[in-house]
């Protein structure tokens, strides 16, 4: 099966999950800038949200670009991928909208967990497909940074019991780490 169809799917989904975070954008009841304060907490999730939306886009295209097929099991794990981050505009909504508290941030942790250990599990159903000696596979090497986001957001749940902000601080510093683009995909096909 060709990966084009996966591919496509995929994008639409992410494309559909991204407008329904905007949708929850209210405008504000009043007219004058003192009116967006209220909003802050809700544009900052968005923010996080839309960005993480935007890692995913970007490494799950890479990750296909390094692929030639795909079979059953793939379809199946990028489904799985695709159920946690279609539950993101939820925990955004819920964590922006009751201004970073306990429960939602952590609530926040566990979908971003989730689908971290989604994409992993993507990941290595690609690799058993594809085999040890396959682009992929020199690609991902030790998915190091894969393995530190899935930590930083263990460490980051709990400690959302403690102290949201601290959380949140995690959550963005993972974003920070991933922003700069995975060029290990980028450098093994311009081989």
């Amino acid at each position: 099966m060709t990966k084009n169809r996966l591919e496509a799917f995929s994008d639409g989904v992410i494309a559909i999950i991204i407008t329904i975070m905007v949708l929850e954008l209210k405008a504000p009841e009043g007219i004058d800038v003192a009116a967006l304060r209220p909003l802050i907490p809700v544009f900052l999730s968005y923010v996080l949200s839309f960005v993480f939306l935007g890692i995913y886009w970007n490494n799950h295209h890479h990750l296909l670009q390094a692929i030639k097929h795909v079979d059953g099991r793939v379809l199946w794990a990028n489904l799985h991928l695709l159920f946690w981050l279609s539950l993101i505009p939820f925990a955004t909504a819920w964590m922006g909208g009751n201004h970073f508290s306990t429960w939602p941030v952590a609530i926040y942790g566990v979908v971003l967990l989730l689908a971290a250990v989604a994409y992993f599990i993507l990941t290595h159903v690609l690799l058993a497909l594809h085999g040890s000696d396959s682009l992929l596979a020199a690609a991902m090497g030790a998915d190091i940074k894969g393995k530190i986001s899935m930590a930083s957001y263990v460490v980051a749940i709990p400690l959302a019991f403690v102290s949201p902000w601290l959380a949140c601080g995690i959550y963005v510093l993972v974003a920070v780490m991933w922003l700069v683009p995975d060029s290990r995909i980028e450098k093994k096909l311009a081989q």
